[in-house]
């Protein structure tokens, strides 16, 4: 009974850090790759690193982006950070 009872704080703190760290952070690596998965032609888009541009081309693993002074550039689908909008 003492040996349960010396589990039980270290059960509950595993329970708090499942629901307050691990979930949440699983939620948005799901979310990140499925907008990576769903990149399209024409998608506004923002890079990790903080380039702005527009999907021109979408390859199995790779994306090409048009910047604003029409330099075409490759990046791979991980380094997208964000849509934002939409054709």
């Amino acid at each position: 009974m003492e040996s349960l009872a010396g589990l039980l704080p270290i059960i509950a703190m595993f329970a708090v850090m499942w629901f307050f760290i691990i979930r949440p952070a699983q939620k948005r690596q799901k979310n990140t790759a499925q907008m990576q998965n769903n990149l399209k032609r024409g998608d506004q888009i923002i890079t990790v690193g903080g380039l702005h541009g527009k999907i021109d081309a979408v390859d199995d693993t790779t994306i090409f982006v048009v910047v604003a002074d029409g330099t075409r550039l490759q990046f791979e689908r991980v380094a997208v950070g964000r849509v934002v909008s939409d054709q």
